[in-house]
């Protein structure tokens, strides 16, 4: 357990160390305008802080963030937590609407937003009664009480006493992802994220103060904030940032122009890359290892991958509400097609629905407990119950764990089937489906025949240049289920559909496939 004094701001430990002990001069950031150095981040996240103060806002009041990944997220996000201000960074995809809805539910003081991304918030930001200030980093624009952020942190002094906040005071939100409807209000403290690099980052990770690392998961994103700002920052190594939706082009360009050494991704991704003909040996020569997290990792991803690139993916799972990956698979230890082993520093349990551990290789709801778990969802006292109880939080993950000790995942618990009464993973049928050469991508959720029984249906994005599938097709991949699982587990309808309904942050939206 990582100790911490009385008085303890995380942003001191992430920032201020460095420079202290002389890595000033260590690149901490770089992104397609330059490099930014410990030195110069430490100043401009002072600079922050004092600005974002000059303006009213007092400790622990929320400045909820639209920011794009680059320089100024960072700045942003460690500057307000320094002045001891709850940022709030949020998913940059979001329509209109949404956004009223996350400054009205956070009542928020202050937005910050990127330039490109105002259109969005512009007819929105009169609605919001708390909301006092919108900034706008990397260009000016024409919005009501808009300011620009550059010329603001320009008058002010390079130099800030962090805030004295405690290590369990709240240090930000995150909003959770929305894969099985409406977003929740997660809140973080200041020693969760040090604790998150301590025991994934260094225990399992392996991060170094050499390591490059690129996250194609964003900054907003729980997985993609430890990957990127969190665990670099916690050992001095550097961090490429990617404004735009990372494609396959993108993320060879930014292995071609910086060389990563550690490359965190999603599923989806990993699976798109390997389609893609750029993606060389070569391509891939500076990775050392790859994680991968949002959802499982099918195994025949991980195993093409390891042929083809010479390295291995981490696979695990992490939650908003743990902040990052408590179960995962491990250098020299990897078996694909499972999450892996806990991650030391949690403990797991699979309970039935009865709330009592199952016995070994039965399936069971996941449990975890772990020194990163939230301190509740914002005004969302129910919730708040039956998510967390006590030191254990119920992730709504289904498992089960060998003699080994390895959790293979097999959905979650609001997406299971029951089909001649016996429960099925959709989680199992899709990952069996894109094994078939033809498939990119699969969902399975459950839908009612002519009698009312409910049975799998199965929607496919297909490989290649979006032509129409091949007569037969239909009949052939639930042939082929049927040859790689039990019968009663192949999808009875196949609907063949040009992309699947996701979070920003990888996740299948089942929910949206069901009716």
């Amino acid at each position: 357990m990582v100790e911490f004094p009385r008085r303890y701001n995380a942003v001191t430990d992430l920032v201020d160390r460095h420079v202290d002990e002389g890595r000033a001069d260590r690149i901490a950031f770089r992104d397609d305008t330059g490099v930014l150095t410990y030195g110069e981040l430490r100043h401009r996240v002072c600079k922050a802080a004092h600005a974002l103060t000059a303006l009213g806002i007092e400790p622990e009041q929320r400045v909820l963030m639209i920011v794009q990944d680059t320089f100024d997220f960072p700045v942003v996000f460690l500057g307000a937590m320094r002045a001891g201000m709850i940022p709030i960074p949020v998913n940059t995809l979001l329509p209109p609407a949404d956004y009223e809805l996350l400054l009205r539910d956070s009542r928020a003081r202050a937005l910050v937003v990127s330039a490109p991304l105002v259109e969005r918030v512009r007819d929105v930001v009169e609605k919001v009664p708390t909301l006092r200030h919108v900034l706008v980093v990397g260009a000016t624009a024409d919005i009501a009480r808009c300011e620009r952020f550059e010329p603001l942190l320009a008058r002010m002094p390079d130099a800030h006493e962090a805030f004295p906040t405690a290590p369990d005071d709240v240090a930000f939100w995150l909003y959770s992802s929305g894969s099985t409807g409406a977003p929740k209000g997660v809140l973080h403290l200041h020693a969760h994220l040090m604790r998150t690099a301590t025991l994934y980052g260094r225990g399992v990770l392996g991060i170094r103060e050499d390591d490059i690392v690129f996250s194609a998961a964003k900054l907003f994103f729980a997985y993609g904030l430890g990957n990127a700002l969190t665990f670099p920052l916690a050992v001095g190594a550097s961090s490429v940032l990617l404004a735009e939706r990372p494609t396959p082009a993108s993320v060879l360009r930014i292995f071609r122009e910086h060389r990563p050494t550690i490359y965190c991704g999603v599923p989806t991704l990993f699976a798109t890359m390997l389609a893609d003909a750029g993606l060389t040996p070569e391509a891939a020569s500076s990775l050392r290892i790859s994680v991968s997290a949002g959802e499982a990792l099918p195994r025949h991803v991980g195993e093409t991958w390891r042929q083809r690139m010479g390295s291995d993916i981490l696979d695990g799972i992490g939650s908003t509400e743990l902040l990052h990956i408590f179960l995962s698979n491990r250098p020299g230890d990897v078996r694909y097609g499972t999450s892996g082993k806990p991650v030391p520093g949690y403990e797991l349990e699979l309970r039935g629905d009865d709330g009592v551990p199952v016995a070994t290789g039965e399936e069971g709801a996941l449990w975890v407990r772990g020194p990163s778990g939230a301190a509740g969802y914002w005004n969302q006292r129910e919730l708040s119950l039956s998510t967390f109880h006590g030191p254990w939080t119920r992730t709504g993950d289904r498992y089960q764990c060998d003699a080994e000790g390895y959790f293979t995942y097999l959905g979650r618990s609001d997406d299971m089937l029951k089909v001649g009464g016996i429960w099925v993973s959709p989680f199992e049928v899709e990952s069996a489906l894109v094994e078939h050469d033809a498939v990119l991508e699969a969902a399975v959720v459950g839908h009612a025949d002519a009698d009312g029984l409910v049975k799998p249906k199965a929607f496919v994005v297909l490989r290649g240049d979006g032509q129409p599938p091949s007569d037969g097709l239909t009949d052939e991949l639930k042939a082929f289920i049927k040859r790689k699982l039990a019968p009663y587990k192949y999808p009875r309808w196949i609907e063949f559909v040009s992309e699947l309904p996701k979070t920003a942050t990888g996740k299948i939206q089942r929910f949206r496939l069901r009716g």
